[in-house]
């Protein structure tokens, strides 16, 4: 059991299947305390009925109030799960870009700005966000998702470097594919780029977990993005030109 995370009154949003769930469950089996919040109200109150958990269905913008009070009254722990993977370029809809700064960044930044008066306080609180490789290096055919997931990556980044030294921790999870609906929805782009090393959502919560007790910021279920990472920052030229022969091979494919 995590120490850190036991009786924990913890908040997982998008939490009615994939990762979310998964988080949800874990949470749940190391003793915490979990609001189980999705915007379809039917999944959240199944796997909140499944964990013994509490299902506060609805925005995850705007939940904190009522998750807060479920619990008794004291947020411990918010995973910003919640997220949308909005596939295009930049020819893309401005309603999808919209729709992806929303729910990618901003739904993080309005829980942030909602919790951190009272960790401050009391000088603890726990901020995961559930980001993506794409947030730390990029996706192929995915120009909203790919840049609103490097907002949400910032954001956990300035979030940890501000509060730190106020008791305040802070974890972002990148994984490449997760076998979920997200996974299935990313078409020949994803079958091409992350389906062939996707893992299971209970992955990605076990590699939470383990950045917890090593209390780490940066949490890499897939851990060969850190070399991807690195490679990107020592050679960006390299890199791009290596992504490129990606986009390249992606797009001949589709055309055959």
């Amino acid at each position: 059991m995590v120490e850190a995370v036991q009786d924990a009154g913890v908040v997982v949003t998008g939490a009615g299947g994939g990762i979310g769930a998964a988080l949800a469950r874990r949470f749940a089996a190391e003793g915490a305390r979990v609001v189980v919040n999705d915007l379809d109200a039917g999944r959240a109150k199944a796997v909140a009925d499944e964990i013994g958990g509490i299902a506060v269905p609805g925005d995850a913008s705007a939940i904190v109030t009522e998750a807060r009070d479920a619990l008794g009254g004291t947020v411990d722990v918010y995973c910003a799960n919640a997220g949308v993977g909005c596939g295009g370029s930049e020819a893309a809809e401005e309603s999808v870009w919209a729709q992806a700064w929303d729910v990618n960044v901003m739904a993080h930044v309005r829980a942030a700005h909602a919790l951190l008066p009272d960790w401050l306080e009391r000088g603890s609180g726990r901020f995961v966000s559930t980001v993506s490789a794409a947030g730390l290096l990029t996706m192929i055919g995915a120009a909203p998702y790919s840049v609103t997931k490097h907002g949400a990556y910032a954001f956990a980044e300035w979030l940890s470097l501000t509060y730190r030294h106020r008791g305040i921790k802070v974890h972002a999870i990148c994984p490449q594919g997760v076998r979920t609906d997200m996974l299935a929805s990313t078409g020949s782009a994803g079958d091409l780029v992350l389906r062939p090393t996707a893992i299971e959502p209970g992955d990605v919560a076990d590699a939470l977990f383990r950045g917890i007790e090593e209390d780490r910021f940066l949490i890499l279920p897939h851990p060969e993005v850190a070399g991807y990472y690195q490679a990107r920052a020592a050679d960006p030229d390299r890199w791009m030109r290596g992504m490129n022969r990606v986009q390249r091979q992606w797009e001949e494919a589709t055309a055959g």
